[in-house]
């Protein structure tokens, strides 16, 4: 029998490892701007076109390559990180793997341009799924640029699972974002579409969140810092009023190395106990630094996972450190029923020095002067006119002097009757009808049809009745508003920020009014008439957090989106009293859907219970 066991051609195998490495174009933007920061550069930029589908660039003022490396780079396990396998503990750079260089160039076209510091002129490769094309002598700045266009040219499957661009964009704007917020002191600018998205200047921790996520997040946060010989904690968390439906500001940084962890993530939770609406995520930006051979970070290609030696005493120190910033900035409650909240010294008045208070003396007071002294300094006081003595001659009786008598009884002054003796309209019985709808468990609308029984779901129901309704105000009219007294201003981070205006217009369908957009705020004017002032804050934010995630290309699609976001949101909720005649009118309303079977997220509606199946119950 023949042998069928083969080696894999180097470009086959090149490809199958940049599955695990490059997933999307956010992967290589991860992996270049972490190439950059290992190359000591203090300028990073970030160019993308077409959510990194066209064109990933990436450009730095850092060391810079020798040809010998530039042509290294590209070969698998080819990496200047380490030199052995002990090397792996004692991490001080962001890359160790040696494969995503290799894998990005298996699967598009990439120009490197580099120059040393040293050297005169750079050097210019091209490289086209993983085959060398040309390289020459260049005249170039110090740095490295690498360029990256037409990801997935040779793997059209992979090209064809990407999502939208929207989405695309989101996922390489975070990934911008952990590796900014790890590195305050180096200056980022991304440029998306010839438009620039973010320009951070280098900066502490704090003023980087700021710039990263908007001005009014600097009034949100609060202040951490712990110092262990197992872990030194350092960062900021978010205020519990603060807090969103969503995770999108929840960062960990270990050894400035973004990371995910569950376990640690609960830390936090406990921590917030008590003082959380259910559902909602705080803020939290943290740095942790521990010893780099008490850590494994070779668990994944993308690096996001990490094990620690002693993940117990990781949990508790970081979640009483948590507590503590809590109580110490009067966030958390505290149960001291002695304590008197008006003697605390504000925070920003700590380091302030005290000035000594004022005091006026009399000079010419004398206690033991007599009697007749202070009677004439009285006189003379009074004779110069600042003193007036208050006339007590006429007391309170004088008020009700030569007021009218009157004699006339009260029982003589007629008053209308209040008892209605006519109508307009001709009196008849009024024929009382018996409830056809009952709430169960003020969840479920029973209701009586004459092949047995029909039990609606109120909030699936009152679903499908929102979204036929917002999705025909988008689609074909626009609803009406109602105007505001007071303009409703709203704070938005910068990301959030360009994803409203990518659903201004549908959102305007849906009776929104802006009077005016800023960098991180809006300004509403006028809101749907179905909805209240204070679920507008809920809504877009939900709003933001359903679509985010999942925006199909086709603009009806996005406005199905928007429709089943607002139904979902605004619905009614289970648990929620329904009146006789809201029972009623949502009944009527389900029925006269196009689609009244099922909710906008193919979950039924209702059920019917025939009279066969109730005999059948009860015969057995």
């Amino acid at each position: 029998m023949s042998s069928i066991i083969q080696l894999l051609p180097d470009h086959v195998a090149n490809q199958i490892a940049a599955g695990e490495v490059v997933q999307r174009p956010a992967s290589v933007v991860k992996e270049l701007l972490e190439n950059a920061i290992d190359a000591k550069a203090t300028d990073i930029k970030l160019i993308v076109k077409d959510a990194g589908k066209t064109l990933i660039q990436v450009i730095d003022n850092g060391l810079g390559m020798s040809v010998t490396d530039a042509r290294l780079c590209f070969e698998r396990h080819a990496t200047s990180k380490i030199r052995n396998a002990e090397d792996l503990f004692d991490l001080h750079t962001k890359g160790f793997r040696g494969e995503a260089l290799a894998s990005i160039a298996a699967i598009a076209h990439v120009e490197l341009k580099t120059k040393q510091d040293q050297e005169e002129l750079g050097h210019h490769i091209i490289i086209e799924g993983s085959k060398f094309v040309s390289q020459e002598v260049a005249v170039l700045p110090k740095g490295t640029s690498f360029l990256v266009k037409n990801l997935f040219f040779n793997i059209p499957a992979r090209r064809n699972f990407l999502k939208s661009e929207t989405v695309e964009m989101k996922h390489i704007v975070d990934e911008f974002q952990r590796v900014a917020l790890a590195h305050p002191s180096i200056y980022f600018t991304l440029i998306h579409n010839g438009s620039e998205n973010f320009n951070l200047p280098s900066s502490n921790y704090r003023q980087r969140i700021v710039n990263m996520l908007g001005g009014k997040t600097n009034e949100k946060l609060v202040p951490v810092s712990e110092d262990t010989e197992i872990v030194t904690i350092s960062g900021f968390i978010g205020k519990p009023e603060y807090a969103k439906k969503s995770r999108s500001e929840q960062f960990f940084f270990v050894n400035d190395r973004f990371i995910k962890s569950g376990y640690l993530h609960h830390a936090i939770m406990s921590a917030y106990d008590g003082l959380l609406r259910e559902g909602n995520q705080p803020s939290y930006f943290l740095y942790l630094k521990v010893p780099p051979h008490t850590i494994d970070i070779n668990i994944h290609p993308t690096k996001t996972e990490i094990k620690f030696d002693d993940e117990q005493a990781l949990y508790a120190i970081l979640r009483s450190s948590v507590k503590h910033s809590l109580g110490q900035f009067n966030v958390a409650p505290i149960l001291d029923f002695e304590r008197d909240p008006n003697l605390d010294t504000p925070y920003e008045y700590k380091n302030k020095g005290t000035d000594a208070p004022l005091i006026q003396v009399d000079a010419n007071f004398n206690p033991f002067a007599d009697e007749k002294a202070i009677k004439s300094s009285s006189n003379s006081y009074a004779s110069s006119g600042n003193y007036t003595k208050k006339d007590t001659s006429n007391s309170w009786e004088s008020l009700y002097v030569d007021l009218r008598q009157d004699t006339r009884e009260v029982e003589s002054i007629s008053f209308e009757s209040e008892e209605v003796t006519g109508s307009f309209f001709e009196s008849k019985e009024t024929e009382i009808t018996p409830s056809r709808t009952y709430q169960i468990h003020k969840k479920y609308i029973v209701s009586s049809i004459k092949s047995g029984m029909l039990v609606v779901d109120q909030n699936k129901a009152h679903q499908r009745i929102l979204y036929e309704q917002y999705l025909t105000n988008i689609t074909v009219k626009k609803a009406s508003s109602q105007q505001l007294l007071f303009p409703l201003e709203l704070h938005f981070s910068i990301e959030e920020m360009s994803f409203i205006k990518e659903l201004l217009p549908s959102l305007e369908n849906t009776g929104f009014i802006f009077d005016g957009m800023h960098k991180d705020g809006i300004h509403i004017t006028g809101i749907p008439v179905s909805i209240q002032e204070s679920e507008v804050s809920i809504l877009l934010e939900e709003l933001i957090n359903g679509l985010q995630n999942d925006i199909p290309e086709s603009t009806f699609s996005l406005n199905d989106g928007i429709a089943k976001t607002m139904a979902k949101s605004l619905a009614v909720k289970t648990g929620t009293y329904l009146t006789e005649l809201e029972q009623e009118n949502l009944v009527n309303g389900l029925f006269a859907c196009k689609d009244p079977n099922v909710s906008p997220f193919n979950k039924p509606t209702f059920i019917t219970i025939s009279v066969e199946d109730l005999d059948k119950k009860f015969a057995l």
